[in-house]
């Protein structure tokens, strides 16, 4: 008997378990009472651990492949949350969920640090593309020419000068005012109801202004305002990346959509109980969210990899049905 047939559950099962725990969130146990009532099929909670870990196996190819994708990138977008892995001491163990993502192709894991070591080998040494991040310490190994700090989060601090009051409350009204203004201007371009040229010409004014008013706030305003404002101006070059480049976003609105499905898993499940659980996790939420950026068959896909994958076959790949022809042949 080949060695594909002898597992009691066929491709198409194993991949809708898969299916039901990385896209729709639901416990092992609750994946085996749905498949009990959909399609009569008995099976325990540990047969459902297997299939995960089966189809973390199957996935290893294709998430490799996405990651020197989205290494070769002209854009990413990175960001990071907490997460749970195992125990320590009687409570869970703190560890961290990566995300860096392409225009089409995003890419999870997780690690015990969130340190810059862990973005380097996520981007890779060679990585020369934009990189699209907020402020935190792990992204500051990178060029500052090619770094863009979201201004969603620069929104939110000066929301903080304002609601602080005081001096640094008036100017984070005349910093928001700024901000509202290129915004503006941002989104007609976007419309195509003003020309980038005539944007890009406008825009050194406002840089000027809100450089000068952080200024003020580093040197005037009460002190939990004015340690803001100085962190904010270490990187002043990152804040305008995009006004050069085409293209480029303000926000890293696009990466925080890519990460809200894995941050609902995470408060669904609590984390993982260890590495393998966490390889499991990383791989199937790299497929689900890639997929549904390429408006690709989640089910489908699952299936033909392990399908492939039990039978010694090249497995699907992950990266956009346009790419994968020259990626394939250059492999």
């Amino acid at each position: 008997m080949p060695a594909h047939a002898r597992s009691a559950f066929g491709d198409r099962l194993g991949a809708l378990a898969s299916l039901l725990v990385g896209k729709y969130r639901l416990s092992k146990r609750l994946v085996k009472h749905a498949l009990s009532d959909m399609l009569g099929v008995e099976l325990c909670v540990g047969s459902v651990i297997n299939l995960e870990e089966e189809m973390a196996d199957a996935l290893a190819s294709a998430v490799l492949q996405a990651t020197q994708y989205v290494q070769a990138a002209d854009t990413v977008h990175a960001d990071e949350t907490g997460w749970v892995e195992g125990r320590e001491d009687g409570r869970g163990k703190r560890a961290w969920l990566w995300r860096v993502a392409s225009a089409r192709v995003a890419l999870f894991h997780i690690a015990a640090s969130r340190g810059g070591k862990v973005a380097r080998a996520l981007l890779g040494e060679d990585f020369t593309g934009f990189l699209v991040t907020d402020r935190w310490s792990g992204y500051a190994w990178y060029d500052a020419g090619l770094r863009k700090v979201c201004w969603a989060h620069l929104t939110r601090d000066f929301q903080g000068f304002i609601d602080r009051g005081g001096r640094g409350g008036r100017l984070g009204k005349k910093l928001m005012r700024q901000r509202n203004l290129f915004f503006t201007w941002y989104h007609l371009v976007r419309d195509a109801t003003l020309t980038r040229q005539e944007f890009e010409k406008r825009m050194p004014e406002v840089e000027r202004e809100v450089g000068r008013l952080l200024r003020r706030a580093a040197a005037r305003a009460e002190k939990k305002t004015a340690g803001m404002a100085w962190e904010i101006l270490q990187w002043e070059k990152c804040l305008w990346t995009f006004v050069d480049v085409p293209g480029l976003e303000p926000t890293n609105n696009f990466g925080e959509r890519c990460l809200r499905h894995a941050v609902i898993y995470r408060k669904t499940f609590f984390g993982t109980q260890g590495p393998q659980g966490s390889r499991f996790v990383e791989r199937i939420l790299t497929a689900v969210t890639s997929l549904k950026l390429q408006q690709r068959g989640v089910l489908t896909f699952l299936t033909d990899t392990l399908h492939a994958h039990c039978r010694g076959l090249p497995t699907p790949s992950l990266l956009p049905i346009a790419d994968t022809p020259q990626l394939a042949n250059a492999a």
